[in-house]
């Protein structure tokens, strides 16, 4: 009996102490006004990294989402936003941790360096896009659409 349980308790333990990785759908806010912007959904790739798709963009209050890359370098040039890859090369660094990726603001044209941190329970996503140095950058948390 006390078998059974040391086995149960080690099997909890262990399980509670790696976490989700980011495959999944996820909102993503405006770090400004902490409102819902859109929907991306993460998917690893067949060489391991993990790649985003935008899904869906929401309309705000005085925004209208843009529907196509008009600023962005090519090869997103003009393409529409909805099912663009706006993550790229994101690498797994280690459980929570990932490094090593690109993301584009469609708005802007901008591509940004990307790295982030899964929380432990899964539900929240914290990337940080940056030029040159991560100092020089800015923050974003996303929420796991369940």
């Amino acid at each position: 009996m006390k078998t059974i349980f040391g086995i149960i308790c080690i099997v909890l333990f262990s399980s509670s102490a790696i976490a989700e990785n980011i495959v999944g759908t996820w909102r993503y806010m405006d770090d400004k006004t902490g409102e819902a912007k859109g929907l991306v959904k993460i998917e690893q790739q067949a060489n391991g990294t993990y790649a985003g798709t935008a899904l869906k963009a929401t309309p705000r209050a005085g925004y209208i989402p843009k529907e196509f890359c008009t600023n962005c370098p090519a090869p997103y040039t003009n393409k529409p936003i909805i099912g663009m890859q706006v993550i790229s090369g994101l690498q797994t660094e280690d459980q929570m941790n990932y490094t090593n990726g690109k993301i584009i603001d469609p708005v802007s044209g901008k591509v940004y360096r990307l790295k982030g941190r899964v929380s432990a329970n899964g539900k929240k996503l914290f990337l940080r896009g940056y030029m040159g140095v991560s100092a020089v950058g800015r923050n974003q948390t996303w929420l796991r659409v369940e």
